[in-house]
Formats: structure tokens, C-alpha cells, sequence
């Protein structure tokens, strides 16, 4: 547990409230681990029927800390090995896996895999101001969470590649209009709104709504596309590209990726 995920369980929801807000509610290890862990236990909890994800303060989640990419590519990460930082995979393969429906709420911006942690929700509800981003190729790195999947099936090949190599972002509007959220609103309706919506799931038969999850996912393809995904973010997160990308972030400035090429081994 940490105190930068909040807890709270009524009316047959799991309320799960990322509690960073002077970070940009940034996901540390710990935190990855308390909301993947909450997703995973649901299902035996006949108090749980529906978990509700969302976020305090003006942004939804600024995805993973880069000074924790940074340290695995110098080699310093957790296993000393320069790893991706592993707590990111129990949320993933949680959101993957999961049986209990899932809601979010998302306000201000969502970065990385705070939007490919959406295409995992059965029902996102999105401020009209919000924007989404998915920049793993500007940090030489690659999609992970099965989006690579997820996304194009979502929206279409030409929208997803411009998300994913051109970094380019979406509004809450056109997420809405593109089918990544159910509905875009006024920024302080959207965690009532998600309320509500996770309330009414959890007032309908819990078999009935778990067995329709069910068929309507492909988990085991998305676990499997997870893992493969998983094998070239670690490459990259090793690679010069990506130090290269790291230390112009830090610097503030353009990368220089013709010399990084130039350094990759043969």
C-alpha cells in the first residue's frame, strides 16, 4: 500500500484515487502495485463489483517517472540489471486479466500509459480540456500494455501510428469522438459522471456482467502481446537512442538521434 493510491470501498465500488497531485500524480513502483494489486483481488471480494479509477488534482497521470527510465538505463535499476522499472507490469497485466468491470475518470492530462491504461476500461468518461499522449517513440522507447493491439483497433492504424511516433495529441472531444472514451464533459462533472456510471454497473448481476467482460476481451492475446512488447521496451530502455532521449529531456533539448544510431551495436 501507499498513500499516493487511495482506497475507498461503498456501494459496491472500488474507488481507486491516485494521489500525487504535486508530482502530476507521476506512478512510482509502489503505486503500480496497489492499484494492479486492488484489480487482481477484486473478484474475490462479493463486496467489489466494479472499480472505479481516477485521479486528485489538475491531471490524471503524467505516466512513469522518467528519472526511474533514466536510472534503468544506466543500469540502476531495482535489479541492478537496467530493467525496465518493474511495478508498471502488475498495473498492465492486472488491467489485461482483469474480471471486474473497470471505470475511469480522467482530467487534465494523461500520459503514456495513463491513456493505454484506458483502452483496458470497460467505461471512460473524459474532461473536454483533457489531452492525451503517447510519447514512447520520442523516448526511443516502443507501446506497451498491448496497445499496439488496442489502440489501431480502437481508432485506426493512421490515428494510432500519429499518436505513437508523431507524439501527437488527442483531446478529451476527440477521444470521445474516436471511441477512446465513452463521453467527454465539463472537467468538474467527469468524476461524478464515472460515479455514477460505476454505480449503475455495480447495481446490475455480477455473473451476467463478468461473463460479458469476458467474451467481449481477448485477454490471453493481450497478456501474450504484453510480453512481446515488454521484450523490445527493455531493449530499448538499454539502448543509446534511448539515453540520448533522457539526457535531451533533462537538458531541454531537441535529440540528436543520427548519433545515437551510430552507437547501437551491429
Amino acid at each position: 500500500m501507499t498513500e499516493h493510491v487511495l482506497v475507498e470501498k461503498s456501494g459496491g465500488v472500488l474507488t481507486l484515487t491516485l494521489n500525487r497531485p504535486e508530482k502530476k500524480n507521476a506512478l512510482t513502483r509502489a503505486m503500480y502495485e496497489t492499484v494492479g494489486s486492488a484489480i487482481d483481488n477484486a473478484p474475490d471480494d462479493p463486496d467489489v463489483r466494479c472499480i472505479l479509477i481516477q485521479a486528485n488534482g489538475d491531471m490524471f497521470t503524467a505516466g512513469n517517472d522518467l528519472s526511474d527510465f533514466a536510472a534503468a538505463n544506466r543500469g540502476e535499476g531495482p535489479s541492478g540489471e537496467g530493467d525496465r522499472p518493474r511495478g508498471g507490469s502488475a498495473l498492465i497485466t492486472a488491467l489485461a486479466r482483469a474480471k471486474t468491470p473497470v471505470v475511469a475518470a480522467v482530467q487534465g492530462r494523461a500520459v503514456g500509459v495513463g491513456v493505454t491504461m484506458l483502452l483496458h476500461c470497460d467505461l471512460v468518461f473524459i474532461a473536454e480540456d483533457a489531452l492525451l499522449t503517447t510519447p514512447f517513440v520520442n523516448l526511443a522507447l516502443v507501446p506497451e500494455a498491448a496497445s499496439s493491439i488496442t489502440l489501431p483497433a480502437r481508432i485506426g492504424h493512421a490515428r494510432a501510428f500519429a499518436m505513437f511516433v508523431l507524439g501527437e495529441a488527442v483531446t478529451g472531444k476527440q477521444a470521445a469522438e474516436w471511441g477512446i472514451a465513452n463521453l467527454a464533459l465539463p472537467a468538474g462533472e467527469v468524476q461524478i459522471r464515472a460515479r455514477a456510471a460505476a454505480e449503475a454497473v455495480a447495481s446490475k448481476p455480477p455473473a451476467a456482467v463478468a461473463i460479458t467482460k469476458q467474451l467481449m476481451r481477448e485477454s490471453e492475446r493481450y497478456l501474450a502481446r504484453i510480453q512481446e512488447e515488454g521484450a523490445h521496451f527493455t531493449a530499448q530502455l538499454k539502448s543509446p537512442e534511448a539515453r540520448e532521449a533522457f539526457a535531451a529531456f533533462a537538458e531541454k533539448r531537441q535529440p540528436d538521434f543520427s548519433n545515437a544510431a551510430r552507437k547501437e551495436p551491429a
